[in-house]
């Protein structure tokens, strides 16, 4: 009795296993259509002017991945910060936007956000003269862990949003290292479909951020800044917030970049 009920306890896991990504697709399809609050809507247009740029098919994606992202993405509030509707859609309207044109799921590794009100303190080890190694206080608007979480600063949050046109904007840079560190850490080189969309996007990665460290040592980062010039991953993600809100520059002055960027994100938002 005991072995046919270990049996059966066996086969409702495997059931459930092979159905869960079904009933998840399901779940999150009917979030998608439910009606989206007017009062989320009211948020939109107050604190992200951003979305109401975009043509109105991707407006109406935008909305129902804000829906599943809220749905499933815990926002925690710290250092005595209590979150709100408001600080929940401006994440999430932020967070989704590179979301928006290739399929890829809704940050599968990622389990929930850390939102603190302002600039947070963290400690990181630097090498010191002698190879000693010593912890450094570190104030950050925001952070990407391969763990499943995001750091966020609300004030920045919140000033990323509101001039969607500066090619700074925190959400976006955190959440593109989600992307990147989706393979288990972060390198600059978010997975592809194919070898040869790898091979083409590592070249012209390399090339310019190869040229970006030569401006930057004379002196002259231009529209990149020098911090992208930190490491590949840090190229990645400023050049993903400079992709979403600085597109017709980006174009311009590095076309090979802004061509790689589109194919991976799947838009094309110097057209908008």
């Amino acid at each position: 009795m005991a072995l046919v009920f270990v049996l059966l306890l066996g086969l409702a896991l495997i059931a459930w296993w092979l159905a869960e990504p079904w009933l998840r697709s399901l779940r999150r399809a009917r979030l998608r259509n439910q009606p989206f609050p007017a009062a989320w809507r009211r948020i939109l247009r107050r604190r992200v002017p951003q979305v109401a740029t975009l043509p109105p098919d991707l407006q109406l994606r935008l909305k129902g991945l804000i829906q599943v992202f809220l749905a499933e993405k815990p926002i925690i509030g710290c250092g005595g910060l209590t979150v709100t509707d408001e600080m929940r859609v401006t994440i999430a309207a932020q967070a989704c936007l590179p979301l928006l044109g290739a399929t890829r799921g809704y940050y599968p590794a990622l389990r929930q956000v850390l939102l603190y009100p302002g600039a947070f303190v963290v400690n990181r080890p630097v090498n010191a003269p002698g190879g000693v190694v010593q912890d450094q206080r570190r104030a950050l608007a925001g952070e990407s862990w391969v763990q499943g979480q995001v750091l966020l600063s609300w004030e920045d949050v919140r000033a990323g949003a509101a001039d969607p046109r500066d090619g700074q904007n925190v959400v976006i840079h955190e959440f593109a290292h989600q992307l990147d560190q989706v393979k288990g850490h972060a390198n600059g080189a978010p997975p592809l479909a194919t070898a040869q969309a790898q091979a083409v996007w590592s070249r012209v990665m390399q090339n310019e951020f190869d040229a970006l460290q030569t401006r930057v040592a004379w002196g002259e980062p231009g529209l990149l800044g020098s911090y992208a010039a930190t490491d590949p991953a840090e190229f990645f993600a400023v050049l993903s917030e400079l992709f979403f809100e600085r597109p017709y520059e980006l174009r311009a002055q590095h076309a090979a970049l802004y061509a790689e960027l589109a194919n991976f994100y799947r838009l094309n938002p110097a057209a908008w």
